[in-house]
């Protein structure tokens, strides 16, 4: 007859008694570490979201909004409120309500709803007489709503605009999208004997969230959609009477539907939609 065979628990012997407690702790560190990473992540700061081309190390944050609370921070913000157009026939109605602060993103909804004359309703947001800028890196990371009639925009206008008539007071156009095909624009306005533009545009997915900025200094200002460079305008010396670009700029985000850019007609089946912003975010070179 065969000797019976005796198979020893593994935990019998004093070294598999430490590799059990050694197995216990390297648990526990993954169970902390993994709950610590799951509350976090409601909460963003300057280097956690994703798709963001991070500053060059001369550069410091010296503003943003990570819209992590569950309002728009009025003390940041204006909301401007009218359906007179805004110089471009719009047919929406901007008002606060149209505008809130959910999961960590602001959201900008056009519906499709009557105020006044107005068949439609969105939000438009400044930082006018609050937050001006003159120079630096100004990004925001968004995702679009794309449809036929839809405009979005993120764009910079001279602080000076009430009293120096546009073009004169300089626009900065970061991002701006029509309708549904895949371009975004970046484009700078200015006066040079008369209203000068002079943009670019560059393939994307609109509908997917992206990093949208400038990098602006004395010498030009650059667009980027993520880490690719698309646009440059030499703004050096004055050149081309770019003297707008040297003087301080604030910040707009709004959701315009219809206008002579996108043209009259709305997918009106496409509303209620939504426009996201992850955060705004602005930074300047270090001293």
């Amino acid at each position: 007859m065969d000797k019976p065979v005796y198979i020893a628990s593994s935990f019998s012997h004093p070294q598999s008694a430490i590799m059990k407690r050694t197995l216990l702790c390297y648990y526990i560190i993954f169970f902390a570490l993994t709950l610590l990473i799951t509350s976090c992540k409601g909460t963003k700061t300057a280097a956690s979201a994703t798709n963001a081309t991070a500053p060059a190390r001369d550069y410091r944050l010296v503003w943003s909004d990570e819209f992590n609370g569950n309002t728009v921070d009025t003390t940041s913000w204006n909301f401007e409120k009218g359906g007179e157009g805004w110089g471009n026939h719009e047919q929406e109605y901007y008002q606060a309500a149209n505008a809130t602060v959910s999961n960590g993103n602001l959201v900008i909804t056009g519906r499709k709803e009557n105020v006044g004359s107005n068949h439609y309703t969105s939000s438009r947001m400044t930082t006018q007489n609050k937050h001006a800028f003159l120079y630096g890196r100004i990004e925001a990371r968004i995702k679009m709503p794309v449809a036929q009639g839809f405009w979005p925009a993120f764009w910079m206008l001279g602080s000076d605009i009430k009293t120096v008539p546009w073009p004169a007071s300089g626009e900065i156009d970061i991002m701006e999208h029509i309708n549904t095909d895949s371009l975004i624009y970046g484009t700078p306005h200015w006066d040079n004997n008369g209203h000068v533009q002079k943009g670019d545009t560059i393939a994307s997915t609109p509908s997917d969230y992206h990093v949208y900025a400038i990098e602006w200094d004395a010498s030009s200002i650059r667009w980027y959609v993520d880490q690719t460079k698309y646009h440059e305008l030499n703004i050096a010396n004055n050149v081309n009477s770019t003297e707008e670009f040297h003087r301080p700029f604030f910040i707009l985000l709004n959701f315009a539907l219809g206008g002579d850019w996108p043209g009259q007609t709305i997918d009106d089946s496409k509303l209620p939609a939504n426009y996201y912003v992850d955060y705004v975010r602005v930074y300047q070179k270090k001293p």
